[in-house]
């Protein structure tokens, strides 16, 4: 059988696509280490090697990829959406802080020396 896209594990938020797929398919969805499938139907194209949600996942929502944290939405997609740059940002630079957390002003309390 011909995989459309596949999971690294059973536990992970999206799946990769292995082939150009289109809005509308309607695929099973197998993980590299076996165990559970996923059937969804697609809500849009989704290009090869990119990912596709194997369930709603909110704004907000820490992504699982290879049994791993990788990201998180910054917007919400549907099971079955197309999963990429415009709607979840790598957890590599985002630690869940509002961006202005952490900084210091230089001109707090005088110089800076």
């Amino acid at each position: 059988m011909a995989h459309r896209a596949l999971a690294h594990k059973s536990t992970d938020d999206v799946a990769i696509a292995v082939a150009d797929l289109k809005a509308g398919e309607e695929l099973t969805i197998h993980s590299l280490e076996g165990g559970k499938t996923h059937r969804i139907k697609l809500l849009e194209d989704i290009p090869l090697g990119h990912k596709i949600a194997l369930k709603d996942l909110p704004e907000g929502h820490v992504v699982i990829e290879y049994g791993e944290k990788v990201g998180r939405m910054t917007k919400p997609v549907k099971k079955g959406g197309y999963v990429h740059v415009h709607n979840i940002r790598t957890l590599r630079w985002d630690y869940g802080k509002p961006k202005a957390e952490g900084r210091k002003s230089k001109t707090r309390g005088g110089s800076d020396a």
